[in-house]
């Protein structure tokens, strides 16, 4: 059958070892200093390793594969991992409710626009395009601008979806909680990667800035920083990963103060 099935690059694997109990299967093994998918019917093809790789060295592609085996998955587990079984258990519960590892599962919320006069009017919350176009200004009916899933830059693969041919926002992560009209004036129609440049491990976050630019093509870079210094090390993120692609693309920087006004 052809389905979603993680793929692990050798050559950028650099044997960390952090996929491996990130995998609530345990399909993923450390074998001769590399990671590696063991079996395909121990792979539920949900992604939720996909965050914890430093160098983007896992993807969930489309391809022939044995169907997904949660039978197989719970007697390797009980043979190898014993103490990943309840994990196991919770993460496919919510699968089979129509979820997914809601942590790291990567999802599109654009919609095309429906045609005039009718799309469906019993359309979920995450089809955002069904939102009402006139903003309400009663408290908290304001609707959200967020268009995808994951949003940690940790967590989001630089050829999501959501990153082809985008416009991006990179935020600092306290500045959508300072600025309070982030999503509508800021966030509206762009993806979304967040980042700590003094609290994360930023290693990989240029390599993965550069990737969005060269590998998913996106069409400008909006970096939000707060006032505070150690926000300025996100800009210099944006900034070399800019250099690095050799591209010439559009950056605007936008700095929100700790009370919330744009500086």
């Amino acid at each position: 059958m052809i389905r979603d099935i993680v793929i692990i690059d050798e050559d950028k694997c650099d044997g960390c070892g952090l996929c491996v109990p990130a995998c609530a299967e345990g399909a993923i093994q450390m074998i001769d200093g590399k990671a590696k998918l063991s079996a395909d019917n121990l792979c539920d093809g949900l992604g939720a390793c996909l965050g914890h790789c430093p160098q983007d060295a896992i993807k969930v592609i489309k391809r022939e594969a044995d169907e997904f085996d949660e039978e197989a998955v719970e007697a390797h587990l009980k043979e190898t991992a014993p103490e990943k079984l309840e994990a196991f258990h919770a993460e496919h519960q919510h699968a089979a409710a129509g979820g997914g590892c809601p942590s790291a599962q990567v999802q599109n919320f654009a919609k095309p626009a429906a045609p005039t006069g009718g799309g469906c009017p019993s359309a979920r919350l995450m089809n955002f395009d069904s939102k009402p176009d006139q903003e309400s200004s009663q408290e908290g009916q304001r609707p959200s601008e967020l268009r995808q899933w994951p949003v940690q830059l940790h967590l989001v693969p630089p050829t999501a979806p959501f990153f082809q041919g985008a416009d991006v926002v990179l935020a600092a992560d306290c500045a959508p909680f300072a600025l309070a009209d982030f999503h509508k004036d800021i966030l509206k129609d762009k993806a979304l990667a967040i980042a700590c440049p003094k609290l994360d491990d930023t290693s990989p976050y240029v390599d993965k800035i550069t990737a969005m630019i060269t590998q998913s093509g996106i069409k400008s870079l909006t970096v939000v920083l707060m006032e505070v210094p150690c926000c300025g090390g996100l800009l210099a993120m944006a900034k070399q990963a800019i250099a690095n692609s050799g591209v010439d693309l559009p950056l605007e920087t936008i700095v929100v103060g700790i009370q919330g006004d744009i500086k």
